[in-house]
């Protein structure tokens, strides 16, 4: 027997304290209205709460993208495309915008002829004879709805020496489109249709969101084949690339584009471009083809296209100043100088000969196929390398005394050393009505011309 009779300082634990202990080993140390938190039931609170906080952290997460921008009160479908499954939004983001792309057909004049082996051939027809043919496929999309007409946005060069354009719904309706206006400097064309049974519009987005890697989708008509979609990514948000405006091979233009990995192929030009909200942030233009190059397509970003068509579909063209000459780079003609000196044996002949350049209208119109002048006489000083070649003056420019052989090397005091900076030069500094100085030497002497810019008007 203890000193002590009771437990109160026994090492012993009586079976009521322990039982008391181990019920106090379950119970959360904070009581509401005597309610007893058992470990089980934490466990089972704290995931379900873990389980909300993560749903709404990766909602918020897929839910991003670029910013939509409505246009002109028109009614696209409606809504950001949020789904608990990523691998959803590219098929809900293309099956918003699909039923409102079409396919474009160019269809121009042909006459028949028979070839030297017998075989009949395609010849071009005089205008308003020969039989209509199609001569190109493309793709568009409808941005709007007004006046009973569905506005169908495309490329230029879709279009282009069309006799008639046809739109093809996605139903495989086809249906006679009217040209609205076009622009060949953006590559834009402005087309519209009938509205009967055409409920879908698509939204219009906001390119300048665009991030390097952000998922993309093209929609469009790759090689005639009809609706189709390809997805990649965005490679560069901002990419300049040199264009050939008369397909001579002659670049005479940049064109600021969104650079793709998605596949773009002939027929997907004019399509749109989306994000994963479905909202149209470019229209598809170019692809590199060639070898070794794959995987890099380019679309002209859509905060740049929507003011160029809000033009064309007010005025049928895009206002620009007008110098009126048709140009050739002083550097292109010391190239076929320098070829046609290797090809006689050194002996220089004088001037370039016919060559696979090419007159580059200033003017924006047709010209880059023919030949070159064979009569180029330039007198120059030693250190003049860069400018460009008046091969024609018209307009404002023969109106001041510009003629053909001088060389333009200053607009304004600024060095133009060719057509893309003159062009550049006029578009980005100059409007309308504006005055101009132009520099150019004549018979190796320096002369200067002013006059005021003209609006080339609408382009035919």
């Amino acid at each position: 027997m203890g000193l002590f009779d009771d437990d109160f300082y026994s090492t012993k634990v009586s079976r009521r304290a322990a039982r008391e202990s181990r019920r106090e080993d379950f119970t959360f140390p904070y009581r509401s209205k005597g309610l007893k938190w058992t470990t089980v039931r934490i466990a089972i609170v704290s995931s379900f709460t873990s389980a909300i906080a993560a749903t709404l952290l990766f909602s918020a997460f897929i839910g991003g993208g670029s910013g939509a921008a409505g246009w002109n009160g028109s009614a696209p479908a409606s809504g950001v495309i949020q789904t608990v499954d990523p691998l959803e939004r590219p098929i809900q983001a293309s099956a918003k915008v699909r039923p409102a792309v079409v396919s474009i057909i160019n269809e121009q004049l042909f006459s028949f002829g028979i070839g030297e082996d017998g075989e009949v051939q395609d010849e071009d027809a005089a205008e308003g004879e020969g039989t209509l043919q199609e001569a190109g496929v493309g793709s568009g999309v409808i941005i709007d709805k007004r006046d009973g007409k569905a506005i169908i946005v495309t490329n230029y060069h879709v279009i282009a020496n069309a006799s008639e354009v046809k739109a093809v719904l996605m139903n495989g309706e086809r249906r006679e489109a009217r040209v609205v206006g076009k622009d060949q400097i953006t590559d834009l064309a402005v087309l519209e249709i009938d509205d009967k049974g055409i409920d879908v519009v698509a939204e219009i987005g906001d390119s300048s969101t665009l991030r390097a890697a952000e998922y993309v989708i093209a929609i469009g008509n790759p090689l005639g084949l009809g609706d189709s979609v390809s997805s990649g990514i965005i490679s560069k948000t901002r990419q300049i690339v040199p264009v050939s405006l008369n397909q001579d091979g002659v670049y005479d233009w940049e064109q600021e584009v969104i650079q793709i990995n998605a596949s773009i192929n002939q027929g997907n030009s004019g399509g749109p471009l989306i994000d994963l909200n479905g909202r149209v942030v470019g229209i598809n233009s170019m692809k590199i083809a060639d070898i070794g190059v794959e995987g890099i397509g380019f679309a002209i970003p859509i905060n740049h296209a929507m003011p160029v068509v809000e033009s064309l579909l007010k005025l049928g063209h895009v206002p620009r100043p007008y110098l009126g000459v048709y140009t050739m780079d002083l550097e292109q003609y010391w190239e076929q100088q320098s070829l046609q000196d290797s090809m006689n044996g050194g002996q220089g002949e004088g001037g370039p000969g016919s060559g696979s350049g090419g007159a580059v209208p200033e003017s924006g119109t047709a010209g880059g196929e023919d030949e070159l002048p064979e009569d180029i006489e330039l007198h120059l000083p030693d250190e003049i390398y860069d400018g460009v070649i008046v091969l024609e003056a018209v307009g404002p420019a023969k109106e001041a005394g510009l003629q053909f052989n001088d060389v333009i090397v200053k607009l304004d005091g600024e060095s133009i050393e060719s057509t893309i900076e003159l062009r550049k030069y006029l578009y980005d500094s100059k409007k309308i009505g504006d005055k101009i100085e132009v520099s150019f030497y004549r018979g190796g002497k320096l002369k200067t011309a002013s006059f005021k810019l003209e609006d080339k008007g609408v382009e035919e």
